[in-house]
C-alpha cells in the first residue's frame, strides 16, 4: 500500500459516521479515578506509618543501646589495690 492509497484508506475512515462514545463512558472514568486516588491515599498512609514505625524503633534501639558510649576497655585490667 503506498502513501497515497493509505492517505485514501485514513480518509474513508474520518468520513465515516463518528465513533460511538459509550453513554456510561464518563461515570465509569470517574469510577475509576476515585479508586485510584483512594488507593493513593492508602499507600501514602501506609508508607507513612510505615516511616514512623522505622522511627520510633530506631529511637528504642538509640536508647537501649547508647552506641555514642565508647565500651569500656578490655585490654588493661583495671588497678585496684594500690
Amino acid at each position: 500500500m503506498n502513501r497515497s492509497e493509505r492517505e485514501a484508506a485514513a480518509r474513508q475512515i474520518m468520513e465515516r459516521t463518528p465513533p460511538a462514545v459509550p453513554p456510561d463512558l464518563c461515570a465509569d472514568a470517574v469510577r475509576r479515578g476515585r479508586r485510584i486516588l483512594r488507593r493513593r491515599t492508602a499507600a501514602r498512609r501506609l508508607l507513612w506509618l510505615l516511616m514512623c514505625a522505622a522511627a520510633l524503633a530506631f529511637v528504642v534501639w538509640a536508647l537501649l543501646a547508647r552506641p555514642w558510649v565508647e565500651p569500656p576497655s578490655e585490654t588493661t585490667p583495671p588497678l585496684t589495690g594500690w
